[in-house]
Formats: C-alpha cells, structure tokens, sequence
C-alpha cells in the first residue's frame, strides 16, 4: 500500500539529462556558406546545371505534338498569306472562278513558292470544306504546327554556347500577340517561345504572318502545364523572371537578365496566373512614365528582350 502512495504522490522523481545538447544546440554554425552551396540558391542550380551539361546532356526530345491544320478562306487573306510566307500544302481553286487580279497573283505566288499542291474544286465542295464561309473561290490550307519540347529551347542555347534566353507566356490568347513575341525573339537573340497547351494562342496563320516570317526560324515550344515546365527550368539552373506592374524589381537594376533565363509575359488584363506569379524568382516591373497601365504582350516582351541583349553584348 505504501508503494501505491509512492506511485501515486506528486513528487517528481530523477530526470533523464540533456547529454549535453541544450548547450551544443547554442553553439554557432560556423560561417555562413557560399551562394553555390546553398540549397535552393539560384547559383546553386546553375552550378549544378552546369555539372549536368558537363557530363553531357540529354538527347533533344522532339515532337511535343502538332497543332491541327488550318484553312485560310477569301481572296485578301489568301494572298497575304502566301507574301508573308505561312507555310501551305495545298491552294484550293474554284471551278470557273472569276479571274481577277488577286486570284492571278495568289496563282503566282504558290508557282514561285513550289511545294504548295493546286487544286481545281467546285464551289460545293468549297463551301462543304470551309463550313459555308465566303471563301471568294480561294481556300489556302495549312499544314499542322511540329512543336518543340520546352527541353529544346535550352539544348539548342547550350549547343550554340550561349545562356538561354527564353519567353513564356501565361494566358496571352491572341496569336497576333504571339506572332510579335516570335518576332521580338528572333531579333534579339531568343532562343524560341514557350506556350501552355491549353488557354493560348498558337501557331495559327495570323501568328505567322505577323512573326514576319521569323517564324520559320525561332522554334515555339508546348507544355501541358506552365507551372511545371518553369520549375524544370529552374532546376536546370535558370531564372524565371515574371513581367508585372507591381513587381519588386525595377527592370533596369535585373542583373538576372544577362545570365539564363525565361521571362514570362502575361496576359494584357489578368497579367500572370497566381500559380505562375508564385513560381518566379523575381518580379519584375517596366516603368512607365507617361502613366499608362499595361503594355501588351509583344511590346513587353520585346523591352525586356533588349535590355537583356544590351546586358549580353
């Protein structure tokens, strides 16, 4: 009985030791390690990218799917097609179609291109094709779009020796808009465009021509989900800088901008989803001083594009 009052008394009994640890735990850590060391520091990824490329990188993987094939219907829009090169496999003709000067010159044009098929069709079978559309006699079709692998982007960067420069794009839906980020790309020295497969534009016969036909040489790449691809990227050692009107940096104090990177342009009204904003290293702002809200997508890109050539030179 009198060990069950023992048992049962509040008294406390011998307490186990910290062994040492509570004073260990109090001592410093040394000196702080370099930005290469940190886990999770953006020096960090690029000196391991840079380990990875030097023990060989991984084969391209091309053939990140096709677009579906387009048709380009009535007499203007035929021939601006063909002056501004968007590729076709074949013309369709109208039976007996009145012979005007645009049908004469879209003729002309597909004959000095060659490999584009000519085709006679009655206007039934025009109209069957184009879904009753007023085709005006002319219908250009277009094949399917061979995407890139957002892999590829980064390859292609690394066989020339040269940094990736990159711009993706976050709900930007109208191909014009993409066509002149091609453009931009192109004359500063990009290496290709990203897009998400889903809620975009894409390679259409308006984002050809108004790529200027620079299209043809500065690949667009797809990817099923933005988010993920941007974070592959900055596992291989690149920044993900995003374009925003209240970003935490100023455009020109990005030092980023002439090493590796992918900048990331959103759409001219939401500006960049929330899941993308939260993916980035940093932020950044263009500033405006005649006090105008947004820019659209082209025009951003391609003042960033420059900075970024500027600090490449």
């Amino acid at each position: 009985m009198a060990a069950n009052n023992r048992r049962m008394s509040g008294k406390k009994g011998a307490q186990v030791g910290s062994g040492g640890q509570r004073r260990r735990g109090l001592e410093g850590k040394g000196p702080t390690p370099p930005a290469e060391m940190r886990k999770g520091h953006a020096k960090q990824r690029a000196a391991a990218a840079k380990s990875r490329r030097a023990q060989g990188r991984p084969q391209q993987r091309r053939g990140a799917g096709r677009s579906a094939s387009e048709m380009v219907v009535g007499r203007n829009p035929v021939v601006e097609a063909l002056r501004e090169g968007v590729p076709a496999s074949t013309l369709y003709v109208q039976q007996f179609i009145d012979n005007d000067e645009r049908v004469r010159e879209a003729l002309q044009l597909a004959a000095e291109r060659g490999g584009i098929n000519l085709m006679e069709a009655p206007r039934p079978e025009l109209d069957r094709m184009t879904n009753g559309l007023n085709h005006q006699g002319l219908v250009l079709q277009v094949p399917p779009y061979e995407y890139a692998h957002p892999e590829d982007l980064t390859s292609a960067a690394y066989d020339e020796g040269a940094d990736p420069l990159i711009v993706a794009l976050d709900g930007v839906t109208d191909p014009r808009n993409l066509g002149a980020v091609v453009r931009s790309v192109s004359a500063f020295g990009g290496h290709g465009v990203v897009v998400p497969e889903r809620r975009s534009a894409g390679m259409t016969a308006g984002a050809w021509k108004t790529s200027a036909g620079t299209a043809a040489r500065t690949p667009v790449a797809r990817a099923t989900n933005l988010t993920r691809a941007l974070e592959a990227y900055k596992k291989a050692g690149i920044t993900v800088v995003g374009l925003a009107a209240d970003g935490e940096a100023e455009l020109g104090d990005l030092e980023a901008l002439g090493g590796p990177v992918v900048i990331v342009v959103g759409s001219e009204g939401k500006g960049l989803s929330r899941l993308v904003g939260e993916t980035c290293d940093v932020r950044v702002r263009i500033p405006m001083p005649g006090g105008a809200e947004s820019l659209n997508a082209g025009v951003a890109a391609g003042i960033v594009l420059y900075e970024a050539a500027r600090r490449r030179s």
